[in-house]
This record gives structure tokens, C-alpha cells and sequence, in this order.
């Protein structure tokens, strides 16, 4: 739809520009966020099961179907997803002057992704959605970057697409392995989930694709050397959904897939020493570069590899809080990380730079955007009343951060039964009590 609006010339920049394709993009994202606000009402958070489930044959001869459903954790990702993404195009409005349709034609196919993602219950389905959403950020990165783009969006394609590679074979042998009584592969979610007949050397081999693909987009130590680049290069909106949403898919992976699928291999002492050690690792090595970055976005870039490093050991901790808590900070990280790149994005724009520096006595010519820069930044280091505190442009960024700082407990509680669920599922290693909403099992 917006490929097809029509395109007219801009003296003044002396390229063409499309504005209804700004207010189009805009419309679409704000009416999904609604539709998808509705969610928060009617989910039951005392039902563990699947809810608002979708599920119809897709590739029959592979015995892919196209299964959808949210839980707890699900919910909050796509709410977080939704939200997001009318700030992105807010963000873009200005900066974005060439190839404006393609642009905000990327954005909705990205969503797209990132949204199928969170809902996907058919593990080919799943890896079709992480695909997708690959190929715009790549595209948005290299078209509409900066000096460094090309460099930039190549590191991101390959450092995200190699390990996803191994995911999608590790993912085809699980689907043979469930085969149905007819012979036919079967990534369903939920069968896959029951099945405890995988030799144990096998699922360590599992988990460690798995692993990989999810290890990289979090980005963990060491797989983060992507990050930095990608930020810094990408425009405004690309910063934001990078560390807003994408970077909590690998998070969100390994909490619905590679945790619940291999309990054992994810449960193994040594294994589980290695993934804490990283993320402690990360939590401190990402601090400490943070410290010393000129550029604001690498410093906003660096802080997310140690605030990601707190979700894993939490993830990897495996106790009720734990998990509650790493799902609390993937929130307020993609919240006020996202603000932060929107407010650099906005200063970048006037001042033609990113060095911390240039920055001396802007309260004095900005002062209101010097306290939400101020406001938002301690949000972000978890200053007490805050957002990052309960876990670890913005007025509707402020309104969640002061929200989820001061009374959390609405989010806690739709999240809580999916994450007791994980917690006994993997815990046990035993299949899982998750019911439809039928109530069968």
C-alpha cells in the first residue's frame, strides 16, 4: 500500500519526498498499538495456556502449520513491540527524506517479523519470522545509515545469519524427530515440548545451536562485537527497534525455546557455570566501556550489553523473581534505551554530532530537553521510582517509565504464570502442564 502512493518532487532538498507515506505509516502503527492494547484487558492471567490462538495448515507436505498464540511473556513483548513503533516513525519523520516509501515500507515488514516472533507456536513458523525481520534492518541499516553503513549492515547480516543457520538445522532435525504416525515432520510447539526421548548428547548439540543464534542478537559476550556498529550507523528509528524490541528476541528465545526444549542440557552445571560467567562478564566489561565512549550512541550501545547481561542471569538463575526480573528489565531496557536513542536521535539532527562533548551548556538552550535527557538516563541506570530501578519526547515514555517504577504489579501478574510454567518446566525436565484454552491438554 504505501509502495504504491504516489511520489512528487521537493524543491527545497532537491529530491523527492512522500509524505503520505510518513502519515500513512504512522496511522497504521498507532491503530495496530490499539488493537493490540486491547490484549491487555482481555488476557486471563491466571490461565497459563495459550490465549487468542490462531492455528491452520500452512505447508502440509512439511507439516508446517501457522500457529500463533500469546502467554505472560508474550503479551508484554508485543505490547512493547506495538508501542515502539509509532515513536520509530515519529522519530524518522525529519530525518528520513529519501526513499520514504521503501523506508516505511521496511518498517511494516519488519514489524511483521518481529511481531511473528513472539507469537510463532510452530517452530518453522519461528524461523521464518526471525528471518524476516532480518532482512529490513539490514536494508534500513545500509540505505539509510551513516558514513560506515555498508561495513555496518554487512557485520549485523552475517553476525545474525551464520548462527541462524545452525538454529534452522537444529530446528529440521527436532521437526523428523517429532514426525507424526503418517511420516510428515511436525514443529509444533507444544508437541515438540512433551517429547523426552532426545539422547542426551544430542540435546546438549541442540541447545548449543539454539544458543548460538540467541546468544548473538541479546548480543552476550563475546558475540556483541555486531552492536556497537550497528547503532552508531543505523538512523534514529533503527537504533531504537534494535535496542527497543530486536535485541530482546534472543532473550525471548532462549525463555521460549532453547530453556523449555532442552531443560537438561540448559540445567547441566557446567554449561549453566559458562552462561552466568558470560553474563557477569558482559555485565562489567559492558559498564566499563560505557564509561570511557566519546559517542553517546556507543556509550547507550555498550550500557545495553551489560543491562543484557543482568536479563541472562536472571534467565539462567531460574527462580520465579529471577525470571520476573529478567523480563521486568527486557521492558524497561527496550523503554528507556528507546528513548534515549529517540532524544540523541532529535539533538543529532540540530547539532550534526554524537560526541558527548559538543553537548557542554545545552541546558541552557534546551533546558526541558536537558531534564528528560537527565530523567530518562537515570530511568536507564535505575534510579529509585523508576522503571530500571523495579527491574534493575517522550511523555508517553515517561508516563510507563514513572508507571512500571512505581506500580509494576500489572505486569507482574500477567506474566506470572508463564513464567511459573517455565520455571517448573525446566526445573523438572519433565513435560509441560500448559492447557489450551479449552482447557485440554
Amino acid at each position: 500500500m504505501i509502495l504504491m502512493l504516489p511520489v512528487r518532487d521537493s524543491a527545497p532538498t532537491g529530491g523527492v519526498e512522500t509524505p503520505a507515506a510518513r502519515q500513512l505509516a504512522f496511522w497504521l502503527f498507532f491503530i495496530e498499538f490499539i488493537v493490540s492494547a486491547g490484549l491487555w484487558w482481555s488476557f486471563n492471567p491466571s490461565d497459563t495456556g495459550w490465549q487468542a490462538s490462531i492455528d491452520t495448515a500452512w505447508i502440509p507436505t512439511w507439516g508446517v502449520r501457522f500457529t500463533l498464540g500469546i502467554d505472560g511473556i508474550a503479551l508484554m513483548m508485543v505490547l512493547l513491540t506495538t508501542f515502539i513503533m509509532p515513536l520509530s516513525v515519529l522519530g524518522s519523520w525529519t530525518s528520513i527524506r529519501t526513499k520514504v516509501r521503501s523506508y516505511y515500507a521496511l518498517l511494516l515488514i519488519l514489524t511483521t517479523g518481529m511481531i511473528g516472533v513472539f507469537l510463532a507456536r510452530d517452530l518453522f513458523l519461528f524461523y521464518v519470522m526471525w528471518e524476516v525481520m532480518l532482512v529490513p534492518m539490514y536494508f534500513i541499516i545500509g540505505i539509510w545509515g551513516g558514513e560506515r553503513r555498508i561495513y555496518a549492515s554487512l557485520k549485523f547480516f552475517i553476525y545474525t545469519m551464520l548462527p541462524s543457520l545452525l538454529m534452522l538445522v537444529a530446528i529440521i532435525y527436532i521437526g523428523v524427530h517429532a514426525r507424526t504416525a503418517m511420516g510428515t515432520p511436525d514443529f509444533s510447539y507444544d508437541h515438540i515440548l512433551a517429547i523426552t526421548d532426545v539422547p542426551e548428547r544430542t540435546a546438549l548439540w541442540l541447545f548449543a545451536a539454539f544458543f548460538l543464534a540467541f546468544a548473538v542478537k541479546v548480543p552476550m559476550f563475546p558475540f556483541h562485537t555486531w552492536l556497537p556498529d550497528a547503532h552508531v550507523e543505523a538512523p534514529t528509528a533503527g537504533s531504537v527497534i534494535l535496542a527497543g524490541i530486536m535485541l530482546k528476541m534472543g532473550t525471548f528465545g532462549f525463555l521460549r525455546f532453547a530453556l523449555p526444549l532442552f531443560p537438561g542440557a540448559a540445567m547441566n552445571p557446567t554449561i549453566r557455570m559458562i552462561i552466568l560467567i558470560l553474563a557477569l562478564i558482559g555485565i562489567i566489561y559492558g559498564a566499563l566501556v560505557a564509561m570511557v565512549q566519546p559517542d553517546f550512541k556507543k556509550l547507550v550501545a555498550y550500557s545495553s550489553v551489560s543491562h543484557l547481561g543482568f536479563v541472562m542471569l536472571g534467565i539462567f538463575a531460574l527462580t520465579l523473581q529471577s525470571v520476573q526480573g529478567a523480563l521486568l528489565i527486557m521492558i524497561n531496557h527496550g523503554i528507556s534505551t528507546g528513548a534515549l536513542f529517540l532524544l540523541v536521535g532529535m539533538i543529532y539532527e540540530r547539532k550534526h554530532s554524537r560526541l558527548i562533548e559538543a553537548y557542554g551548556g545545552i541546558a541552557k538552550v534546551v533546558p526541558l530537553f536537558a531534564a528528560v535527557l537527565t530523567f530518562v538516563s537515570l530511568s536507564s541506570i535505575g534510579l529509585p521510582g523508576t522503571n530500571g530501578f523495579v527491574g534493575e519526547f517522550l511523555v508517553p515514555l515517561i508516563v510507563v517509565i514513572i508507571w512500571l517504577g512505581v506500580y509494576p504489579a500489572p505486569v507482574l501478574r500477567r506474566m506470572e504464570g508463564s513464567a511459573q510454567l517455565l520455571v517448573d518446566r525446566v526445573q523438572s525436565g519433565g513435560p509441560p502442564t500448559r492447557v489450551s484454552e479449552a482447557g485440554r491438554p
